[in-house]
């Protein structure tokens, strides 16, 4: 007798993935068939118990429900070959003892009825009990669920964090339980149901043998070496079951003596693996249920190839949430939710904000997801790209929030100046560097422009001249040019970083010094940034504080070589700086630095500005190409270029007392 194939494995109780819960679907429908098919069953054995005058009628009857075994579409899989031959044997002895038996009520009843009526009574009606206890404890555990996730951040409570960490605990434990002794039933379901099929019929046939033996000399010798391969059979059946609940039982009992860290959330010890390519699990999605309102909704997300999936409870499939090629992911702060982090479709039409379990499981996604949207699953040996990628960011970019720190924690503090690499080598064309060639692999890069409060003190004190942290000192009339100037432009800006590179007349230095500094920011979980205003006129750039009008720093615009916004992002903008490395021997050698921000509008728009001020400088020297531009562009009341709509009303009001921040 073959043993059963078709099992629930225990062991996946605890996850309660859709794929398990897909699984237990089509055991609760083989169920509900078999459920059906026994009632059907049942009567007849009923009909043949009333109804003695139809004797005939009935037997005949049950012959045609047991061929009918044969036909049944159960879930699982059809029945086994050898319980339909047997069942079709039965059909055709029933047909011979219909007219030989008339009055077997009691032994009817006692060896066919009742073993079917406990079958149903006990196996079916478990399975039905089972199956609303594990709906009860599932609904408990969603909302203990739901209840952890909405724990608030910036009010969080250790009391009320415990209690409802053991909520969570005492509801996952409770579920675990009620789904294996459902997990068990439905397993041992399938034995049972063999075994209530032959049961009440071998009874029906010694019921009849025992009733009736005269004239059943020669039909009990044609059945005596069936019956008795039918009782070989069932004793199989029921000792393949014996062994099966065994093991069950041992399964249980080792898989319910874990530690109770196993059911409570963001206990995980294991170390975060950044390299992964593919990544499944629960995560909350915020859907939008008004204008204002929103919902969150906790669903099983998986990622294939390229794709992030998302996959219901009870689902078969998956259906496509999002292509993630290079799209961008962030951490972000959302209402008081913990471990939210965003996803955006590259061309910024599409976003999804989702929240994580716990700290590794947000770290862990937000790592995939990056890894993903760099296309590293199309490689041969992904995880290895990963890992390697990850070492070289690692190696590569060292988070340093001030000047001063640069200088104590580079290996070579003169690297830690604006435009401490000096190329010796002539330039190339654009399409031919490599990103070695634009910044020297290992470059610091600094993530803030931290102003010294001595400094701040000489910009308030009258007649005081100021020294900005490159090291350069600003001229006499380095203020006059700011009144004086026939350009001033103020954006409202976030500086994202700078760090030293090679070249300086390119616009490829600018996008990859963009993109390590960003490819920093996510490696070290630097996401917040302050909000400044940079002042562009026709002598120099300036970062001002928008709480103090404090100048952070000033350039000179004749030191600006190149600028540019970026080719996908346009928010993104920077330029490249040129100054001068006396770190070898005397020498005035050229070097670079790229400064990146984030803006409020456009990028193009302060590149526009810059090149209109290196315009202006130009036609200063000139006064009849000044006055031929001054008639070309309109003028304000001042004086001043019009060059774009003023931002600077809007851009103070905003920053209002409080700094402003944004998520880079």
């Amino acid at each position: 007798m073959p043993a059963v194939h078709h099992k629930l494995l225990l062991e996946e109780a605890l996850q309660d993935s859709p794929q398990t819960r897909s699984l237990l679907s089509v055991f609760e429908e083989d169920a509900g068939t078999l459920t059906n098919y026994t009632n059907q069953l049942l009567q007849s054995m009923q009909r043949v118990f009333g109804a003695q005058n139809e004797m005939a009628l009935a037997t005949e009857q049950l012959s045609k429900q047991l061929l009918e075994y044969e036909k049944q579409n159960f879930a699982l899989a059809k029945g086994d070959e050898e319980v339909i031959n047997t069942l079709q044997h039965f059909a055709k002895s029933v047909e011979e003892l219909n007219s030989l038996h008339a009055e077997l009520a009691s032994q009817i009843a006692d060896k066919m009825v009742f073993p079917m009526v406990q079958f149903r009574e006990k196996d079916l009606t478990e399975i039905s009990t089972l199956k609303e206890i594990f709906s009860i404890a599932s609904d408990e555990h969603e909302a203990a669920m739901v209840k952890y996730s909405r724990l608030p951040k910036k009010r969080e409570n250790e009391k009320m964090k415990a209690e409802v960490v053991r909520e969570v605990a005492y509801c996952r434990r409770k579920q675990h339980q009620a789904a294996m002794q459902y997990y068990c039933a439905l397993n041992a379901l399938q034995y049972r149901k063999r075994v209530a099929m032959l049961e009440p019929m071998l009874g029906y046939t010694h019921a009849q043998i025992d009733f009736f033996k005269k004239g059943m000399e020669l039909v009990s010798k044609k059945m005596d070496s069936f019956l008795s391969s039918v009782s070989s059979m069932n004793q199989s059946i029921e000792s393949q079951l014996e062994v099966d609940a065994e093991v069950m039982r041992s399964s249980q009992r080792e898989l319910l003596s874990v530690d109770d860290t196993v059911y409570m959330p963001d206990h995980d010890q294991v170390p975060v693996n950044r390299a992964l390519v593919q990544k499944a699990g629960y995560l909350n999605i915020r859907n939008k249920t008004g204008l204002v309102t929103t919902a969150w909704d906790r669903l099983f997300f998986f990622t294939q190839g390229g794709n992030l999936m998302c996959q219901p409870r009870g689902a078969v499939a998956g259906g496509m949430v999002l292509d993630l090629d290079n799209s961008s992911v962030m951490a972000v702060e959302c209402e008081d939710r913990r471990y939210c982090f965003q996803i955006t479709s590259p061309n910024g039409k599409t976003s999804l904000i989702l929240q994580a379990e716990g700290k590794k499981e947000y770290e862990e996604w937000i790592c995939t997801l990056n890894n993903i949207s760099r296309q590293i699953y199309l490689t041969d040996n992904p995880e290895a790209v990963a890992i390697r990628l990850h070492q070289t960011a690692l190696q590569a970019v060292t988070p340093i929030t001030s000047f001063e720190k640069r200088a104590e924690g580079s290996p070579n503090p003169d690297r830690a100046k604006p435009g401490g690499v000096t190329s010796r080598e002539p330039q190339k064309p654009p399409a031919a560097l490599e990103p070695e060639d634009l910044i020297v692999p290992g470059t610091p890069i600094q993530f803030d422009i931290v102003l010294p409060a001595s400094e701040f003190l000489d910009q308030n004190r009258a007649g005081a001249r100021r020294t900005n942290p490159f090291g350069e000192t600003e001229d006499d009339d380095g203020d006059s040019d700011t009144h004086d100037s026939l350009l001033q432009q103020v954006f409202a800006v976030r500086f994202l970083g700078s760090m030293a590179v090679r070249a300086g007349h390119t616009q490829e230095v600018i996008y990859e010094a963009m993109r390590q500094v960003l490819a920093a920011r996510a490696i070290h979980n630097i996401f917040k940034t302050s909000e400044s205003h940079l002042m562009v006129t026709s002598t120099c750039i300036r970062l001002i504080d928008p709480q103090t009008q404090v100048t952070k720093i000033s350039f000179q615009l004749k030191d600006v070589t190149q600028f540019a916004a970026h080719q996908e992002n346009s928010r993104l903008m920077g330029f490249v700086l040129q100054g001068s490395d006396w770190s070898d021997g005397g020498e005035d050698q050229p070097s670079f630095s790229v400064f990146a921000f984030e803006s409020n509008t456009e990028g193009e728009k302060i590149c526009y500005t810059i090149n209109l001020g290196k315009e202006i400088s130009l036609a200063k020297k000139d006064p009849e190409a000044l006055a031929q531009l001054m008639k070309a562009m309109p003028l304000t009341n001042d004086g001043k270029f019009l060059l774009l709509e003023s931002e600077t009303g809007a851009a103070v009001e905003a920053a209002g007392p409080d700094e402003q921040e944004s998520e880079a």
